[in-house]
């Protein structure tokens, strides 16, 4: 039997973007088995045969239907703002109002500075910047009026500037762009999180400390995480992060630039993983 404790999210409403599949999936599951009804947006409604990396809307939503959760897929491009304008106005007519907002979707587009097109850098940004502002905002007005609401930005350790001279080089030269972007989404984390105190909205970001073993990050960087497994987390454990982030105390949690095993251990959950 259930308790309250297990089903914090109970009568709450979560939108989480990316969650087709990896990361997003896991972040979703978590949160429909902690109560939350969930409006899921990505590109991908349904299987693609031969698509290059597998995942769709419709399997995410099956799972959680399967293990007795409520939830409804968005269709829609982040790289468009039009598309975009409609994801809040869509899950709210589906579900209610907005109480957790999980913007997980990334565009991760890997290139040295000196020759990345611009094309590349407008998605990159579009994608990790400008729909985490322009979802932010839709949903602000709705959690101001209630005085309670929860935002979680999905971030990554390539925020951080590099370490030099001498410079390493190697892999580190392609991720520039990406990181500028993600330290700019840190940046929108920790002023949105100062203007909207007073209204009882946390405003949080969290990252994993390593490479987290999804079908997208097979597809990058699936070498390096077979030659060097102690880079590896286990996706459970930025799910798990996200969720405590999602039901904390918005007057001592927020604004807070995190990443997920340290926080977990600071907050002491975190979770066994399957073997």
């Amino acid at each position: 039997m259930s308790t309250p404790s297990d089903r914090p999210l109970a009568g709450k409403v979560a939108l989480v973007t990316g969650a087709s599949r990896g990361i997003g999936v896991a972040i979703a599951e978590r949160l429909a088995a902690a109560g939350a009804s969930l409006a899921l947006v990505a590109r991908t409604l349904n299987p693609e045969p031969g698509a290059r990396l597998e995942g769709s809307l419709a399997e995410t939503v099956a799972a959680i239907e399967r293990a007795g959760g409520r939830a409804v897929p968005i269709v829609a491009d982040l790289a468009n703002p039009e598309d975009r304008a409609r994801i809040v106005p869509e899950a709210r007519a589906a579900l209610g109002p907005i109480d957790v907002l999980v913007h997980n979707a990334a565009a991760a587009i890997y290139a040295p500075v000196a020759v990345i097109p611009l094309k590349r850098r407008q998605i990159t940004f579009e994608v990790n910047v400008h729909a985490t502002l322009d979802l932010a905002q839709a949903v602000l007005p709705e959690m101001r009026a209630k005085k309670s609401g929860w935002i979680v930005h999905l971030s990554s350790a390539s925020s951080v500037h590099p370490k030099g001279p001498p410079f390493g080089g190697g892999e580190s030269t392609t991720i520039t762009v990406y990181g500028a972007s993600k330290a700019a989404l840190e940046r929108i984390t920790t002023g949105l999180a100062a203007e909207v105190y007073a209204d009882g909205i946390a405003v949080n970001s969290i990252a994993p400390v390593a490479a987290v073993r999804t079908p997208g990050a097979e597809a990058l960087v699936g070498e390096l995480m077979k030659t060097h497994p102690e880079l590896v987390e286990p996706v459970e454990w930025l799910a798990e992060a996200v969720l405590a982030l999602a039901t904390c105390d918005p007057r001592t949690c927020t604004g807070r630039i995190l990443y997920s095993g340290p926080f977990l251990d600071e907050i002491g959950r975190k979770p066994a993983v399957p073997t």
